[in-house]
């Protein structure tokens, strides 16, 4: 039973810090867009 909740532990720890990762990364993709946007209408 131990083993069980510590994989389940370590299972919800890893995606918490995926999914952490995973939005840090989209954040950065819609912050380069926006600049792209921003540099299109500026010329």
């Amino acid at each position: 039973m131990k083993h069980l909740i510590a994989l389940t532990i370590i299972a919800l720890t890893t995606l918490t810090i995926t999914g952490c990762n995973t939005v840090a990364g989209i954040g950065k993709d819609v912050q380069k867009a926006g600049q792209v946007v921003q540099g299109a209408a500026s010329h």
